[in-house]
C-alpha cells in the first residue's frame, strides 16, 4: 500500500474514533454526574523486516475528566451530590458492584433505592431497601434515616448508609456501560466515613458542550482532509502508472 494511503486511512480512522469519544461526551452532556472523557491521539511506528518508514496514528482514552459537575438544587429529599472526592456505590447490569456520581435517586414501589439510570444504590449490607416510610432523610456523612409509617413526627430511626469510596483515580476505569470500576484485579473497595454529601442537590455532567461541539468540528475537517489525501495519492498512483504505460 502507498505510504501516503496508508498514513491517511490510518489518520481518517481515528478521527472517526475520536469523534465518537466526543459524541458520547456530548449526548451524556445532560446526564446528572456524568465524567467526560478524554480522546488523544499519537504516531506509532510501523515495525517489520524494513526500516520503519510508515506510521499509523492511534486514538486513546487516556482517563476520564473527575472535575466535579455543578451542583443543581432540586429540593428532592432524595437527591443526594458527593461534595469533593468519592464516589457513590451501585450494582451494575451484571450484579457487580460498580462506582458512579448519579445521585438523582428515588425508591421503588418495592423500597428498593435506585439512581435515575435504575441501578441499584448499595448501602452498609448491600442494595438498600427502605421499609415504608412518611419522611426520608440523608445526612451529611450519607447515614439515611426514616420516620416510618404511623409513627410520630420526631421518630426518625436511622436503616442505613450510603456507600462512598474514594478510588485512585491511577487505578480506577470507566466501563462501556458509563460506570467506573478498579482495573482488573484491584479489589472491591471500601467504604470511606470520611466523605460527605449533600441532600436536596444533583451533581450535573462535567461536560462543556461548546468545547466537544468545537473539537467535533475539528476532527471532522481533519477527516475531510485525510479523506483528500487518499484520493491525492490515488491520483498520483494513477497518474505514474499511466507514464510507465507510455514509455
Amino acid at each position: 500500500m502507498d505510504r501516503a494511503i496508508y498514513i491517511a486511512m490510518t489518520g481518517a480512522k481515528n478521527n472517526m474514533m475520536a469523534q465518537t469519544s466526543h459524541s458520547n461526551n456530548l449526548a451524556n452532556a445532560r446526564t446528572f454526574g456524568f465524567k467526560a472523557d478524554w480522546a488523544q491521539a499519537r504516531a506509532i511506528p510501523v515495525w517489520g523486516e524494513h526500516h520503519p518508514s510508515r506510521a499509523f496514528s492511534m486514538t486513546e482514552r487516556p482517563a476520564s475528566d473527575f472535575n466535579d459537575g455543578a451542583l443543581i438544587e432540586t429540593g428532592n429529599e432524595l437527591d443526594t451530590a458527593i461534595t469533593g472526592d468519592g464516589f457513590f456505590a451501585v450494582l451494575d447490569a451484571e450484579g457487580q458492584e460498580a462506582y458512579t456520581r448519579r445521585g438523582d435517586f428515588s425508591v421503588t414501589p418495592l423500597g428498593e433505592l435506585i439512581n435515575g439510570a435504575g441501578e441499584s444504590v448499595i448501602g452498609e449490607g448491600g442494595p438498600i431497601v427502605l421499609p415504608p416510610y412518611e419522611k426520608v432523610e440523608i445526612a451529611g456523612d450519607g447515614t439515611i434515616s426514616i420516620r416510618p409509617a404511623g409513627a410520630g413526627p420526631n421518630e426518625m430511626i436511622a436503616v442505613d448508609a450510603l456507600k462512598i469510596v474514594n478510588p485512585n483515580f491511577q487505578d480506577f476505569e470507566k466501563g462501556t456501560d458509563g460506570l467506573f470500576r478498579p482495573v482488573e484485579g484491584a479489589p472491591i473497595l471500601p467504604d470511606d466515613p470520611l466523605l460527605s454529601v449533600v441532600s436536596g442537590f444533583v451533581e450535573a455532567s462535567n461536560v462543556n458542550s461548546v468545547h466537544e461541539l468545537t473539537n467535533l468540528l475539528a476532527l471532522n475537517r481533519q477527516y475531510e482532509t485525510q479523506v483528500k489525501m487518499m484520493k491525492t495519492a490515488d491520483d498520483v498512483s494513477r497518474a505514474s502508472e499511466r507514464i510507465l504505460q507510455l514509455s
